[in-house]
């Protein structure tokens, strides 16, 4: 079993400005940024025998504030990315929140389909149990890596995962068996 402690990202400027970042590498905010301190204080790097991270900016960064004195701990993969939102991109985020339930299996245009971020995230989640068995790690990413972690290791139906409220919290936990 492996232990997997879940949090998002820290706030960006698209976020401040309530635009849909998808694969946009945008930068954390000033807030974001004193976000990704204040996780570095609730958890120690020492509390993870790894960290793994969307290879976006925005969820990088937030490891390397959060964890900076070891960085040889952090790992970026690409599977863990937000979905892709292809011609919406830096559009209204409200308008990907009335999109997303329709997004489940079609991709968004020029862009993916939440069924493909799941399987994205089968494939990291199948990696992480060959090498990681009976420890314990951090994930920073996206709503995406969110909904696939409740898809795949809550069994739950991905478009209740994809259409339930989004609420920040400091962390999710999960155990991947």
């Amino acid at each position: 079993m492996i232990e997997i402690t879940f949090e998002a990202h820290a706030t960006t400027v698209d976020n401040e400005e309530k635009r849909a970042s998808g694969w946009n590498n945008v930068e954390l905010s000033e807030l974001g940024k004193k976000q990704a301190k204040e996780l570095g204080e609730r958890h120690s790097l020492y509390d993870f025998d790894a960290v793994f991270t969307s290879d976006l900016q925005r969820a990088y960064q937030t490891a390397v504030i959060a964890f900076g004195d070891k960085p040889s701990r952090i790992f970026a993969d690409w599977r863990l990315r937000e979905c892709n939102y292809g011609d919406l991109t830096l559009r209204p985020s409200s308008l990907i929140e009335t999109e997303r339930p329709k997004r489940i299996t079609e991709p968004f245009p020029n862009g993916e389909s939440y069924e493909q971020t799941a399987e994205r995230m089968w494939s990291f989640l199948g990696d992480l149990k060959k090498g990681w068995d009976g420890r314990k790690v951090l994930l920073i990413g996206h709503r995406a890596t969110h909904y696939a972690l409740d898809h795949w290791i809550k069994d739950m139906p991905l478009e209740e995962a994809v259409s339930q409220e989004f609420i920040w919290q400091p962390g999710w936990e999960y155990e991947l068996k």
